[in-house]
């Protein structure tokens, strides 16, 4: 079968270079060139729309290609198309850039000016990588080959606002809906998602840290299938092998999840370390939840102006979550959002603590009575998110209140204690 190889090249006179090399080349079968970031995303797309199987096994994108740098492109065709393999053009082929190539997700760098025999090895390597990538996503009944899952982090402005209950209650969420989802906790020294949810478990995802190339199959066997259906990866149970988990594994873990299930939820805790950071940067939604009182939104702000400093994410491509809340507090959620200059998530979470104290006290979160107003405002965020299908299990369940929607739902509950 013919190598299908689709060139992002920007600049005319470099199409009729790269186009006249792929032509020659045996077994392959070039397709019609693009010649901009937007219309390379927006034809992959297209094609990962109607199979997988359409998508072409080999993008070569040229260092000139935009708007979007090329690097940039890269690790969004990495991340939305995991079965399609990247290759680089450059006039700098050194290590550094070869490195941060690799880590942003292409499969090959080749030098200018183009090489035939260098072309054509590194073209027939990354089709035989990319065939095989098919076949692992191919061999499990459950495997979601849409274009890349939704990813979701969530954050802690500090230790106990309540992040972990409200990943997990997301994850919940869309898996009931319909959705298939995993649970992955990036809390590596301190998170406790097992305690949770009840379960005992011998692998986690420091099992996955020194894996270069994480199949399906790999994926698999590390994540443990809870009862609800929901698959989680958990931290390590001795905190210090998180050190493990570098930013560059915990983008290729993320990577691999986002290409298997259509829902990623991500706990990063309260102390965000190179993992926690990779994850909100890669994430399609980071939350960041807070409690309404000062020292909890003082959290939220340093978080996020730490965030903007280091460009792990803007202040504005951020959402706060209201945890806790009631009408009585000095502090609301227009207030958070002007002094975090982030987004804040129209459905705020009631202060009834008590509903969940038996439920977490016994590790049975995923148990929690449908007639919590806790549940219900976490599973309401969730539509809010897209996490949910419209016609999902959640909302014939009645956990949803319909076209209600939150604001109504929060003036009816958050008058409670």
């Amino acid at each position: 079968m013919p190598t299908r190889i689709l060139p992002a090249v920007g600049d005319a006179e470099a199409v009729r270079s790269v186009t006249t090399l792929l032509s020659q080349l045996p077994d392959a079968e070039p397709v019609a060139p693009v010649v901009d970031s937007t219309q390379l995303i927006d034809t992959l797309a297209r094609l990962a729309a109607e199979s997988v199987d359409e998508l072409p096994e080999v993008v070569v994108v040229h260092e000139r290609i935009g708007p979007v740098p090329a690097l940039e492109l890269i690790r969004e065709v990495a991340l939305r198309f995991p079965a399609v393999g990247v290759i680089l053009v450059t006039s700098d082929a050194g290590p550094g850039l070869f490195q941060a190539a690799m880590d942003y997700g292409a499969r090959g760098l080749v030098a200018l000016p183009l090489s035939y025999e260098e072309l054509a090895s590194r073209v027939q390597a990354v089709a035989q990588w990319s065939a095989g990538v098919r076949r692992h996503l191919g061999a499990g009944a459950d495997v979601f080959t849409g274009v890349g899952g939704t990813v979701v982090t969530v954050s802690g402005a500090k230790g106990g606002v309540g992040a972990t209950l409200t990943a997990i209650q997301l994850a919940l969420a869309a898996q009931t809906s319909g959705r298939s989802t995993a649970l992955v906790d990036l809390d590596l020294q301190t998170g406790d998602i097992a305690s949770y949810l009840d379960v005992q478990f011998r692998r986690s995802v420091a099992d996955l840290a020194t894996i270069t190339d994480i199949s399906p199959r790999v994926l698999a066997d590390a994540v443990f299938r809870h009862d609800t259906g929901v698959a989680l990866l958990l931290a390590p149970g001795e905190g210090e092998r998180g050190e493990d988990v570098t930013d560059r594994a915990a983008r290729q873990i993320v990577s691999a999840l986002r290409s298997r299930y259509e829902v990623v939820v991500i706990d990063c805790g309260a102390q965000i370390g190179g993992a926690g950071a990779a994850a909100v940067e890669m994430a399609d939604t980071a939350l960041l939840v807070t409690t309404p009182d000062v020292v909890a939104v003082r959290g939220a702000k340093r978080a996020v102006r730490m965030w903007d400093r280091l460009q792990i994410r803007k202040a504005e491509e951020t959402t706060v979550v209201v945890n806790r809340h009631t009408r009585g507090t000095e502090i609301q959620p227009p207030l958070i959002q002007k002094i975090t200059g982030t987004a804040v998530a129209a459905t705020a979470i009631p202060a009834h603590f008590k509903e969940l104290q038996s439920a977490v006290d016994a590790g049975r979160v995923h148990e929690l009575d449908s007639k919590s107003t806790v549940k219900q405002a976490l599973w309401t965020l969730a539509g809010e998110l897209g996490l949910v299908k419209a016609a999902g299990a959640a909302q014939k369940a009645g956990r949803f209140r319909g076209d209600r929607g939150s604001l109504s739902f929060r003036r009816r509950k958050d008058g409670g204690g």
